[in-house]
């Protein structure tokens, strides 16, 4: 099932939209809710499979033009149509999936006429009178390198618009030209489409600067008439249909820098090693030597046990005291367990193979899916957590916890999607997808996260402290400056960060860039480590936290590793400034907007690792001691 886009403006483009009825009796209207939210997920889970398509000799092939936009800018796309191309009277769009509408696409069918095996030489697609606004709006795109991108049986095609030449200082020379024909070269096996592209080889651009022997219409800079013509040639192919994703690989119209540097990833992960090795024989280490000392201090009494010198011990009576803000953590410790879950459900889809490389947006469709679907683990996370420590205001703690990260995102969209609009953009959602999507919160995920905050309350329990906390809390001495806040949040940070710095750059090259991601089975090892490296980290700073006498562990761990995410953002203004070519304000609002949420997201994650692991890590100390 896919959503219907017919007879709209191309620019904008149209969505599926959402009927609710709310004049209906409480049972009526929660069985529609329900039925709705189901509905709602039917339309999520649209299928990313992409079927084979037979074609008999002749068939007419569809031809598909979709967005245009700068090179450098590839969040900058606009409907191929909004140029001063050829086009048919009437637009009509295809049907796209909510994957394919999230990730720009707005395609339309074409003046082109392709016939399954059958070569065309230079046929004339139409003919254009262009006058000095569309020729200057031609100039514009071709210095700014526009490309544009078509599609022929699901499978992308890519060229640039024009061309532009800039030579010698003294005189200079700047050439602007406009390619008007266009070489299609497919490839088939039997009855189906295996792959295609577009060259423009052997073909000279006419010149958009006035010169060049190009036909001028009425006058000097009266316009300019140029004819758009196509050739087609088709060629046999040996690989099936099913293997035909291993061809779009083999073939990319931009740049491959995606290389596997096996080498740094080796060093990486060696250094991870003995990094988690340190960390963990230093601790055990120092941690018998106290159990030993403590036990033997329990033997000869207890009343030496309020002098300075016995570290974590002595503080054992305040350890579990609950700290400030219950709500806000047990919020933080939930939404981080759903995007475990989440990043765990993404890569593991990924390894089984279930994205097809040429459907658009498989990965941001399943990306939704999921986030609806494991709100109830959050929901069930927070809720079981909070009355855990005694918590009241359940009800307001679920409310808090479905909004801690939607409300934010909202936020952010609302803000980078009003630039996409006011730029014209197909990046910006129509009013029916964001409806859809409005449905499947409210309907899907925030439900769940009610559903999963009532189970996570009634199955509860009492929160299982080794240590009785005493009613008044002991005072804390003062700390010196390496025990700091900021001095744990920099190295908690850092550490987990340097751990996936090799692999970031391939990411953010995936997700600001052209590339295909295809190392899922490095990037588990990655997410694997990151997760290690952020667990033995937190241990460890709580441990000296704790040697100093300080019991304020509940939110330092979680700030201590959950820094991870600033210096993720940090390193995303680096990859702007220093590792791309991006520009202007719609690429850099979309960037830094959601460069802002996935350092959020890390946070969170990394926030709620740290938490569980210096939570186990505690009880597990303490149960070790001989108490009364």
């Amino acid at each position: 099932m896919s959503c219907g886009l017919d007879s709209v403006p191309p620019r904008l483009g149209r969505n599926c939209g959402v009927v609710m009825t709310t004049s209906l009796g409480l049972p009526t209207l929660q069985r529609a809710g329900w039925g709705l939210g189901v509905s709602v997920l039917a339309l999520l889970l649209l299928p990313q499979i992409g079927w084979a398509v037979s074609y008999k000799s002749g068939d007419h092939v569809t031809l598909y033009v979709n967005k245009v936009g700068p090179y450098h800018n590839p969040q900058e796309t606009y409907h191929y149509y909004t140029l001063p191309v050829c086009r048919p009277k009437e637009v009509r769009h295809k049907a796209l999936s909510l994957g394919e509408v999230l990730d720009g696409d707005r395609m339309a069918e074409s003046l082109y006429e392709i016939r399954f095996k059958e070569n065309t030489e230079r046929k004339t697609l139409c003919q254009l009178s262009l006058n000095e606004k569309e020729m200057e709006q031609l100039r514009e795109a071709v210095e700014e390198l526009y490309y544009f991108e078509f599609v022929l049986d699901d499978i992308p095609i890519w060229g640039f618009v024009g061309y532009m030449e800039e030579s010698g200082f003294l005189p200079h020379s700047h050439k602007v030209g406009l390619w008007t024909h266009l070489d299609f070269n497919i490839e088939y096996n039997g009855d189906s489409v295996i792959f295609a592209n577009v060259s423009v080889k052997d073909v000279k651009p006419v010149p958009l600067d006035g010169g060049g022997g190009a036909p001028q219409i009425g006058g000097a800079g009266g316009g300019l008439a140029v004819s758009h013509t196509y050739s087609v040639r088709w060629f046999e192919s040996p690989l099936p249909h099913g293997r035909r994703a291993e061809r779009l690989q083999d073939y990319s119209f931009f740049p491959k820098t995606l290389e596997i540097h096996w080498l740094s990833i080796i060093n990486s992960l060696v250094l991870v090693v003995l990094l988690l090795g340190f960390v963990i024989i230093i601790l055990m280490r120092v941690l018998k030597n106290d159990f030993a000392r403590y036990n033997v201090e329990e033997e000869g009494g207890c009343d030496d046990l309020d002098q300075g010198d016995n570290g974590w011990k002595i503080i054992h009576t305040d350890v579990f005291r609950f700290p400030p803000y219950k709500s806000l953590l047990c919020a933080v410790l939930g939404v981080g367990a759903q995007f475990l879950t989440l990043a765990t459900g993404i890569i593991v889809m990924a390894l089984l193979g279930m994205f097809n490389v040429h459907r658009h947006g498989a990965i941001n469709s399943a990306a939704i899916v999921l986030y609806a679907l494991t709100s109830c683990v959050s929901g069930y996370c927070s809720c079981r957590f909070y009355t855990q420590i005694h918590g009241q205001r359940w009800v307001w703690n679920i409310i808090l916890t479905s909004s801690l990260f939607s409300a934010p995102l909202f936020l952010t969209w609302s803000v980078v999607n009003s630039v996409h609009w006011w730029s014209g953009s197909t990046q910006a959602l129509p009013a029916t997808t964001v409806l859809l999507l409005l449905g499947a919160w409210v309907l899907v995920g925030f439900p769940l996260t009610v559903i999963g905050g009532i189970v996570g309350k009634n199955r509860a329990g009492n929160f299982q402290a080794p240590c009785r906390t005493r009613n008044i809390p002991r005072q804390i001495p003062a700390q010196p400056w390496y025990k700091h806040t900021s001095v744990h949040m920099a190295i908690g940070g850092f550490l987990p960060f340097s751990a996936i710095s090799v692999e970031l750059y391939y990411i953010f090259a995936t997700v600001w860039g052209r590339e295909h991601y295809t190392l899922y089975g490095i990037l588990l090892c990655v997410f694997a480590i990151l997760l290690s490296v952020g667990a033995c980290i937190s241990v460890a700073l709580t441990y000296f936290l704790l040697s100093g006498e300080d019991y304020r562990w509940w939110w330092r761990s979680v700030l201590s590793t959950g820094s991870t995410g600033i210096f993720i953002f940090v390193y995303s203004v680096f990859y702007y400034r220093n590792r791309s070519s991006m520009s202007g304000l719609v690429q850099s609002a979309e960037f830094f907007g959601y460069s802002l949420l996935t350092a959020l997201v890390f946070s969170l994650m990394l926030g709620t690792v740290s938490f569980c692991s210096s939570l186990a890590f505690i009880r597990y100390i303490y149960r070790s001691l001989k108490m009364d």
